[in-house]
């Protein structure tokens, strides 16, 4: 089976101007990643699993190397793209999973749910029926759907969030500790609907606390810690950059 993505050599380093210091992160790090695989992001805290999965989003630009993802109009470079092709990605194949929403002031739950699928081009009354549908799944009561989620709290914000990023269909996931902040019930949610999308053939990657979560849902694992190993090994500083 082709990869969805093969990751050759990415490296990603940061460069603190003010201490005249460069600080890497990783360095050769290599893996593939296959429709339907989940692969688990590993090391210890604040070795830059979180980084890795930005690169991979282009939130960061990676240092060197090559992130090869097979996109439906053909083969591009995620560490190289233009911004253009990356903002395409996004809306179309690639979502990122975090545990942190910055909602828009005066959207609701509901409208801020609905929205990928409204960017798709699915009229408003399917794209509020399936909001709803999530919104309910994750555990929010329905009678603040209406509401602003700048006013919720932490664990609600993170609910409206679980339910945004996964309701429009996508090839690949990143999932940059989607548990954080959940209680049981949507825990058990957000476990239910990472199944039924890898059995759809979704890929993906992510970084996980607690991995007894999903360990079911686990195929391999990617290790921050065999990357770092090889900077010790060519003189580089390791970084405590967060996850």
């Amino acid at each position: 089976m082709t990869p969805l993505l093969d990751v050759h050599d990415l490296a990603k380093t940061f460069d603190v101007h003010q201490l005249g210091r460069r600080i890497i992160v990783f360095e050769y790090l290599s893996f593939k990643l296959l429709p339907g695989q989940f692969l688990l992001v590993t090391g210890a805290n604040g070795i830059g699993k979180s980084t890795l999965l930005r690169c991979l989003y282009r939130t960061y630009r990676s240092t060197a190397g090559q992130a090869l993802y097979n996109a439906r109009a053909g083969q591009i470079d995620l560490a190289r793209a233009a911004d253009i092709d990356i903002a395409y990605l996004r809306r179309e194949e690639i979502g990122f999973v975090t545990q942190f929403l910055r909602p828009r002031p005066r959207v609701s739950a509901v409208e801020l749910v609905a929205e990928p699928l409204l960017t798709l081009g699915r009229a408003w009354d399917d794209a509020e029926r399936e909001a709803k549908h999530w919104l309910a799944d994750f555990g929010l009561k329905a009678d603040i759907w209406p509401a602003y989620p700048t006013t919720f709290s932490g664990g609600e914000q993170q609910k409206v969030n679980l339910a945004r990023a996964l309701i429009a269909p996508r090839r690949l996931l990143l999932l940059d500790e989607p548990t954080a902040s959940l209680d049981r019930k949507a825990r058990e949610a957000l476990v239910r609907r990472l199944a039924d999308l890898k059995s759809q053939g979704v890929a993906m990657l992510g970084v996980f606390h607690h991995p007894e979560h999903i360990g079911h849902l686990v195929d391999a694992e990617v290790s921050l810690e065999a990357a770092r190993s090889v900077l010790h090994r060519n003189g580089g500083e390791p970084a405590h950059v967060g996850d």
